[in-house]
């Protein structure tokens, strides 16, 4: 009989979400770059550049991936013939992990966790609890799984309950460009189908923990071996999603996706559950197992796992924020690689929402933005000798409801964020010639080390969403919405769906 003892379960899975935080699974990137090497899009290639260079650099210096550094998500396959020597529950021992995960000082990671979330939605502090899913199984070992897993493509997934003759496919293609840009492809889907409801949610993202394997996938079917009705389901999906043209942060280009995972339960006669959940550019997860020998000992990649590659914002235009005008902005055309140089102000949900009350009550805001930039972050804390954690852009869309009372009320000349503007977004761009940016999801610590000088400057009390000041040098980011309210998530997609051909773009 296996023991396993609480401080070795507690010490893995703190040790488990400090190695995903700075480390991409090997055949993760090992799939971003053979499709880094195929892109045609320079933009969507220009984005995956970032993410590997980024990537490779949260392996050197230990740091996030990503600022959302996610919600805690165990997966425990626990044998029959286990012994716990411990005095927690199982749910507390994964808490204490996490905590100690989140916590530390030398690698402290982001706290996204609320309590009461239909309430007062108060931090934690801690990212505790996780959400921990648990089996019980034949054998003696314990079989651990841990994911973070961030909040821009959470919030992306989808739950349909199909008809059993409905086409799952159709299904997919019409749903995915829905889902725009904030799961920050190119990613994983994850799909499960059957079971119940919740049975088919729980499959799509236990699917995502698997390992990147379509291309062996490729390789059997081209072999002439058989495949079964999940593999076929797979490499369909996976062409025919890539061939949507969505591309790299929703650029356009060839790859969307990375692979496509399905996970399959019986059902009821009169039923097709089908949930999807996209795994992003952040793609974080770590799978061990512990016999009661002690805790694991987990393997770092080599450094020879990345691409020999580097990025350079050279070829971008240089902009002074700090003189920044409205004829300055009218200028700029959607791709136009800018480099941003001067002071920023940051300022995410709790922040729009906290400021928008105060413009409804007549109050004057803490913070001047006429003419400035508002940077849709929340960053990391800082340790050592860094000015600022980890801070790359969170999804934009959800902000859109504060965007025209932000724009015709503050003075505010622009916004930086991840993803695509919804409609209303982009008309009251147009309306007050402003202009959206869009900076990389998934190139964290990159976007990090263009920031020189940060101070919060109000809210405090909101943590990473309270608003920062921000001095920045060669920030690189892409006019995602110019002046005249034309997207560039809008129109670049189509066109590449156009030119890879596979579906036909329908007329609006």
């Amino acid at each position: 009989m296996t023991v396993i003892k609480q401080e070795d379960f507690i010490q893995s899975i703190a040790d488990a979400f400090q190695f995903i935080s700075y480390y991409h699974p090997k055949d993760y990137i090992q799939a971003l770059t053979r499709a880094w090497e195929k892109e045609e899009n320079p933009a969507a290639k220009d984005a995956m550049t970032q993410i590997l260079v980024n990537s490779r650099m949260c392996a050197e210096g230990h740091r996030p991936i990503c600022q959302d550094t996610g919600i805690a998500t165990v997966f425990l396959k626990v044998g029959m013939d286990v012994q716990w020597d411990a005095e927690l529950s199982v749910q507390d021992m994964v808490n204490e992990g996490v905590r100690r995960a989140y916590t530390n000082p030398e690698n402290t990671l982001r706290a996204s966790v609320l309590a009461d979330p239909a309430g007062k939605r108060q931090n934690t502090k801690d990212n505790t609890p996780a959400v921990v899913h648990m089996e019980i199984v034949k054998g003696d070992k314990l079989a651990v799984t841990c994911a973070a897993k961030g909040g821009g493509s959470e919030n992306k997934s989808k739950l349909v309950m199909l008809n059993p003759s409905d086409s799952i496919v159709d299904w997919v293609l019409k749903t995915v460009p829905t889902m725009g840009a904030g799961w920050c492809p190119p990613g994983i889907l994850g799909i499960g189908i059957g079971g119940t409801p919740e049975k088919a949610a729980l499959l799509a993202k236990e699917s995502l923990m698997s390992h990147v394997d379509i291309h062996e996938l490729q390789d059997k079917a081209q072999s002439g071996a058989e495949l079964n009705t999940v593999e076929k389901l797979r490499l369909e999906l996976y062409e025919k999603v890539n061939a949507l043209g969505i591309g790299a942060q929703g650029l356009g280009g060839l790859t969307t996706v990375l692979d496509v995972k399905i996970l399959d339960y019986p059902t009821h006669a009169a039923s097709k559950p089908v949930a999807m959940i996209p795994n992003c550019a952040a793609t974080r997860h770590v799978e061990f197992e512990l016999d009661g020998s002690g805790p694991v000992e987990l393997q770092a990649p080599s450094l020879e796992d990345w691409p020999d590659i580097t990025y350079s914002p050279d070829n971008g235009r240089r902009v002074n924020l700090d003189t920044l005008t409205k004829a300055d902005v009218a200028d700029w055309k959607i791709g136009d690689v800018l480099l941003l140089n001067g002071k920023i102000y940051t300022g995410r949900d709790a922040a729009h929402k906290r400021m928008v009350d105060m413009l409804n009550r007549g109050e004057q805001l803490p913070v001047d933005f006429t003419n400035k930039l508002i940077y849709y972050v929340g960053p990391v804390d800082p340790v050592g000798d860094e000015v600022v954690g980890p801070a790359g852009p969170t999804t934009a869309t959800r902000m859109d409801k504060f965007t025209r009372q932000m724009l015709e009320q503050t003075g505010l000349l622009g916004m930086i964020g991840k993803s695509e503007r919804g409609a209303a977004a982009c008309e009251a761009i147009a309306d007050n010639h402003a202009v959206y940016l869009m900076a990389v999801g998934g190139s964290a610590y990159l976007v990090s080390k263009a920031i020189k000088k940060a101070r919060v400057v109000a809210f405090a009390e909101l943590g990473m969403e309270a608003i920062y000041e921000f001095e920045v040098k060669d920030m690189p980011v892409t006019v995602a919405v110019d002046s005249q309210g034309k997207s560039v998530h809008a129109i670049a997609p189509k066109q590449w769906q156009a030119r890879i051909g596979l579906i036909p773009v329908m007329a609006e």
